[in-house]
């Protein structure tokens, strides 16, 4: 999966120097629109379960409960007052180019688990799916996301498992690119 590395690192630096400037504005508005750092470091789980930080633009308050936003019984009232556009342009997932670039991550794979996911993390085990590395999109992503039940959600990424190619991960990610187009799909 040289190529695939390859590709990642290119596209990484590719795109780390497009957005540079919306990376500067928008950790700006972050950090002048409410309390705390710019950049969120969500523990999460990698190739072979090992933990690794992913970075994001912070959308939520700095007290919120370290669980899946879709766990959060009214997840609105943790929201920064840019958190909701940033989470539906998908801007707050910009700074996880530092995890394709440092290898915690690729463009597509299965989205890394919380570390508190012990149930999916589980299930993606004994599928195999802890092989590869986590994407910032992925098959399970366009297919349905935080709609999708864990079981749902780990067949999908070891269909991906089954089916990578670097075509399948072109695909994955130009259906990735339109769904953020159409907003379709994207947490509030």
């Amino acid at each position: 999966m040289f190529a695939k590395r390859l590709f990642d690192i290119v596209c990484a630096l590719l795109l780390a120097v497009v957005l540079l400037i919306p990376f500067i504005l928008v950790a700006l508005a972050v950090k002048l629109s409410s309390h705390g750092p710019a950049l969120y470091w969500s523990e999460r789980v990698g190739r072979r379960n090992s933990t690794f930080g992913m970075p994001k633009f912070r959308t939520m308050r700095i007290d919120t409960p370290a669980v899946a936003t879709h766990l959060l019984s009214n997840p609105d009232q943790y929201l920064t007052p840019i958190g909701g556009v940033l989470r539906k342009t998908s801007l707050d997932e910009l700074p996880q180019l530092w995890s394709i670039l440092v290898g915690d991550m690729s463009f597509v794979g299965p989205r890394p688990a919380l570390f508190n996911q012990y149930d999916l993390i589980e299930l993606r085990t004994q599928a195999g799916v802890d092989s590869i590395l986590p994407g910032l999109t992925g098959w399970a992503q366009i297919n349905g996301r935080d709609e999708l039940s864990i079981p749902e959600k780990v067949k999908l990424d070891a269909e991906y498992l089954r089916r990578r190619s670097f075509l399948f991960d072109i695909r994955i990610m130009w259906q990735t690119f339109m769904k953020v187009v159409r907003r379709d799909g994207i947490s509030h």
